[in-house]
């Protein structure tokens, strides 16, 4: 194996050793002792010099009060293990893993793009007409705390430091730094007192922003302007922006009684008084170099004959600033405010600033118009005046049941026992009607008034704040059409971005009639203005029929929706909602796009980023610089040069497969009575709820059983114990029953020449690689009943089985050859998530058991503590959860 980097090694042996001198400080050598001595063993049973049992024994031989501060230690050792990866990945722009020579580049592409005989004209046109917005979205299982990424953070900026003094007396200061940030982690609480308000998580966002993004956005479109300078001989315009932020945290009320119309709307003014703030900062501290005298003609005619005219100029617009941040303040204390400078669009604060630019050119100083100016205005063109335009989401039965209550009220029956004919046609006569559906006040359920308040928060809106409207659980054309009725009853003039999410096979099956449906309707049509956007849901469709069997019915689906607006001549967004894991559409985003169907891109993209991947991917200003690379290269290669669409013969096999993985998957989940106990005793999905992560609940119904389980936490509880289920059952008995029908070479052919199949199979062998059966059968033996233990031996023995016929497809000798950062990344942690997979196991049993049978060997709020500490740490060592 391919030894880690040097530098990388010498950055984990540093904060390690400073990890251990805080915790001899804070409880003794004996203890520091103690600790080397499990992660010694720990690292002999994972070189298979001692058996897990040993360890196990060991760990069980623990004091009920070094339970806790263990399960620390191995903790904070993989968080600092993360923080030294991520400055490593930071400096080499390595924010996610590829196969060996396949690492993505503008210049490769473009150079690429070039031999295939595509003009720079047409490169810098789709370039300029892209639209790809990044969606971020809290995290349920988001486990890390804010004040403690924060430390993570400002470590980063030390070793930074380190690496590029060579004085001894300056390395020994940092050095100092170092352990003082380390020994402040060690003494702050891993775990929050309470669950983050969707107000908090909005404010996480912004801070994404503030502190990564607002840097690493006009650097990056530095980078791009001079390779199209390069290339086309021209940059890219200013008011252009390939790439935008937009956010659900504050917006996505699907399932989350926490996020209310109040919310919402708070959410709307901070994001646009951490906007104004910005700018005003970046203003002022603009005023301060714009010290010239020389200026145009149309300059010196706007602020008059003065001595510093852009001084004078951007002194107005600061001032018009700060009536806005005053203004946004009042707005959040519910106080009246009146001032005729507020900023209330881009147009306000652009054209000053292109003012300033145009003269500062026409005077021979572009270098100047160039520098800050330039980043100010590229921000500009990202951010607009309100940082990430807000979605939002709700599910489709609660517009229905206002809808219902309407209906009732008005004497026209019951809107819930219609047809679906009858129900357009009521929607259309109403979106038709000059007059408006209901009175201002009438009397309905709280969950209907807050649906309608929720609507009014939106037609009060500027728009460019607002991006769309979401509806989970859609399933036909009434579901849209509902929402647009909800909208203009609410008093909204113009049109918004409604958005049905397809998240189950069956909603995906129904995909194509749903939107045919819609677009065949005039009023729909002059509606959309041309444009349709449709979410493709990852997480549901995956729970509901295994990765491999959701993954083919999502290309199918926008294969089908691709075709119908094309029919329509109407231009298709398609919304990605990916998480972080295989399980949720997770992995490399290059690999994820072209792994799209031909023609399915054409410049616009949307696509969600969640908690911890918004923190891996745009946490550092360099790591977010590259981030924006990769999305920009992948949506302008899947736009220009598209992947061909897959050979007749490959769809047919694929249908084979996927039919074979469904009925396994659903064999296994839904139809093996054994399962639901097995999963309930071996993970520790139920203690997940006592766990305050994100403000969402882990339930849409809470006293409902698997079918009820967020994706979210039905993955997270699975990558836990480490056997990563519901990455691949299914795919086991897909591929295992290919390979039986003499189908190996057409399978090699397809991950050589279809994307979309290489794709799923580069992430298979990725979380398989994950896998530790080891740890699987230690939580068993402690966990599991022993009438259950043959369903886990069974899967144990099919997760190996598929391990052996991936690497004969993929003719290698063992998993990740061909990616070894991502290899060396799992094996060098293995040796400290190995005891918090042991102690996890030891403390549900033990919590398990003062829960169950009163029985309790210590403080049952130590033990639930230790329990959480290891959840977090399990989770920082592996680098995702849900």
């Amino acid at each position: 194996m391919t030894s880690l980097d040097t530098s990388l090694r010498e950055h984990v042996r540093i904060l390690g050793e400073s990890l251990g001198r805080t915790m001899s400080a804070a409880h003794g050598e004996e203890f520091l002792e103690q600790v080397e001595s499990i992660r010694t063993l720990s690292k002999q049973v994972h070189q298979g010099e001692a058996t897990p049992q040993q360890l196990s024994e060991s760990l069980r031989q623990l004091d009920d009060e070094a339970l806790l501060p263990v399960a620390r230690a191995f903790t904070q050792f993989l968080n600092l293990a993360n923080a030294a990866e991520q400055h490593y990945r930071a400096r080499e722009r390595v924010v996610e893993d590829y196969r060996r020579g396949e690492q993505p580049g503008l210049t490769l592409l473009l150079n690429k793009l070039l031999e295939q005989g595509v003009a720079p004209q047409r490169i810098a046109e789709a370039l300029d007409a892209q639209r790809v917005e990044l969606v971020f979205t809290a995290h349920p299982t988001e486990v890390s705390r804010r004040t403690l990424i924060q430390k993570y953070d400002a470590l980063d900026a030390c070793l930074a430091r380190y690496e590029q003094d060579s004085s001894e007396k300056n390395r020994a200061q940092v050095l100092r730094r170092l352990e003082e940030i380390i020994a402040q982690a060690w003494h702050t609480d891993e775990i929050r007192s309470q669950r983050p308000s969707p107000v908090d998580e909005a404010k996480w966002g912004f801070a994404v922003i503030e502190n990564s993004l607002w840097q690493a956005v006009p650097a990056y479109y530095r980078a791009l302007d001079e390779q199209l300078l390069r290339v086309c001989g021209q940059p890219l315009p200013l008011d252009a922006a390939p790439v935008r932020f937009a956010s659900w945290m504050g917006g996505d009320r699907d399932g989350n009684p926490r996020v209310t119309a109040r919310v919402t709307q708070q959410v709307l003014w901070l994001s646009r008084w951490q906007a104004a703030d910005l700018y005003h900062r970046d203003i002022d501290q603009l005023r301060a170099e714009l010290s010239m005298h020389q200026a145009s003609e149309a300059l010196v005619q706007r602020v008059g004959p003065v001595r510093e005219p852009y001084r004078v100029l951007l002194g107005q617009v600061r001032e018009r600033l700060r009536a806005t941040l005053d203004w946004l303040k009042a707005q959040l204390d519910g106080k009246p405010y009146d001032d005729e400078r507020i900023l209330f669009d881009v147009d306000g604060l652009r054209e000053p600033l292109m003012l300033c630019y145009e003269s500062l050119c026409e005077c021979g100083m572009q270098v100047i118009a160039d520098g800050l100016l330039r980043d100010i205005l590229r921000r500009l063109s990202a951010f607009g005046m309100s940082l990430m335009r807000l979605d939002v989401r709700q599910e489709a039965p609660r517009h229905a049941q206002v809808l219902s209550e309407a209906t009732r009220y008005l004497g026209l029956g019951d809107y819930a026992e219609w047809d679906e004919q009858r129900r357009v046609d009521f929607l259309l006569h109403e979106l038709t009607n000059p007059r408006p559906l209901l009175p201002e006040s009438w009397p309905c359920s709280d969950e209907s008034r807050e649906v309608l308040d929720t609507c009014r928060v939106i037609a009060a809106e500027r728009h460019d704040a607002l991006g769309a409207y979401v509806i989970s659980m859609a399933g036909q054309p009434s579901d849209v059409l509902a929402v647009a009725l909800l909208l203009k009853t609410a008093g909204l003039e113009r049109s918004m971005r409604i958005v049905p999410l397809f998240e189950t096979l069956a909603d995906l099956e129904r995909a194509p009639r749903v939107i045919d449906g819609l677009l065949s309707l005039p009023w729909y049509q002059t509606y959309t203005r041309g444009r349709q956007e449709v979410m493709i849901g990852y997480s549901d469709s995956a729970k509901d029929a295994g990765q491999l069997a959701a993954s083919w019915a999502q290309y199918r689906a926008q294969e089908a929706v691709t075709e119908v607006c094309a029919r329509h001549q109407v231009h298709l967004t398609l919304f990605h909602g990916r998480g972080g894991t295989v399980g949720r559409g997770g992995g490399p985003t290059q690999a994820a796009i072209l792994a799209q169907p031909p023609g399915s891109v054409q410049g616009r993209l949307r696509v969600t980023e969640q908690g911890e991947m918004i923190r891996f991917k745009f946490g550092l200003p360099a790591l977010a610089e590259r981030a924006l690379e990769v999305y920009t290269c992948a949506v302008l290669e899947a736009t220009l040069a598209p992947p061909p669409a897959p050979r007749p013969e490959w769809r047919e096999l694929m249908n084979r497969l996927a039919a074979d993985a469904v009925a396994s998957y659903r064999g296994m989940v839904r139809e093996t009575p054994d399962f639901v106990p097995y999963f309930r005793q071996l993970t520790p999905e139920q203690e997940l709820a006592k766990l305050p992560l994100g403000s969402r609940p882990a339930k849409r119904k809470p006293g409902g059983g698997i079918e009820s389980l967020r994706a979210i936490p039905w993955i997270f509880a699975w990558t836990q114990v480490r056997l990563m289920l519901p990455a691949w059952l299914g795919s086991d008995t897909a591929l295992q029953q290919a390979v039986a029908r003499g189908e190996t070479q057409a399978l090699r052919e397809m991950i050589e020449g279809w994307p979309f199949f290489a794709s799923n199979i580069n992430m298979l062998e990725m979380v398989l690689t994950k896998v530790d059966l080891a740890s699987v059968v230690e939580y068993e033996e402690l966990l599991v009943e022993d009438a259950l233990k043959p369903l886990g031996a069974g899967l144990r023995d099919r997760e190996q089985q598929l391990v052996s016929c991936l690497l004969t497809l993929l003719q290698q000798q063992e998993l990740l050859e061909q990616v070894p950062l991502t290899r060396q990344a799992i094996s060098v942690r293995n040796p400290y998530i190995i005891p918090l997979h042991q102690l996890q196991a030891e403390l549900l049993a033990r919590v398990r058991a003062c829960e169950q049978q009163g029985v309790c060997s210590a403080n049952p709020a130590m033990l639930e503590r230790a329990l959480m500490v290891t959840i977090a740490g399990i989770a920082a060592g592996l680098r995702n959860t849900g």
